[in-house]
């Protein structure tokens, strides 16, 4: 199995906002789900701050719930 570096930890970004809808959406599906770590090579740690971000995005109504 060949380790992949997490994207966040190789840019050196140690918060995830919110607010970065661009960023956020390389992280969830065509149907809006959030990818499994296992596909997006995520560290623990990124993954879930990734998942807080994204549901606080769709919260504010930055990202869609649901893609139809």
């Amino acid at each position: 199995m060949t380790m992949h570096q997490c994207y966040f930890c190789s840019q050196n970004i140690n918060t995830i906002d919110y607010k970065e809808a661009e960023l956020l959406r390389k992280f969830i599906s065509s149907q809006a789900k959030i990818i499994d770590r296992r596909y997006t090579n995520t560290c623990a740690k990124h993954q879930r701050a990734l998942a807080q971000a994204i549901k606080r995005s769709r919260f504010l109504g930055l990202l869609p719930y649901v893609r139809r």
